[in-house]
């Protein structure tokens, strides 16, 4: 997914160690993003804050009646 891609690389100091793949789980399209270690917390944000913001956004954005869209953080 080229938005979610483009919205964490522009978070993370090592841009070239962002990874997005999509999964889809039932009516469900997860997006999982990965990063360096030393990039994770600005990914996640102060109490979840700029991971919440993402969901949020992507959801908005993406959701339709046929699928729900969700990121995924992984470690």
């Amino acid at each position: 997914m080229e938005l979610v891609e483009y919205i964490v690389k522009s978070l993370v100091d090592e841009p070239e160690e962002v990874r997005v793949s999509t999964v889809e789980r039932g009516r469900f399209v997860v997006h999982q993003v990965e990063v360096a270690d030393a990039d994770l917390g600005k990914v996640i944000g102060r109490q979840g804050r700029v991971a919440s913001a993402l969901r949020t956004l992507v959801g908005a954005l993406l959701n339709d009646d046929d699928a729900r869209h969700t990121v995924e953080i992984m470690s």
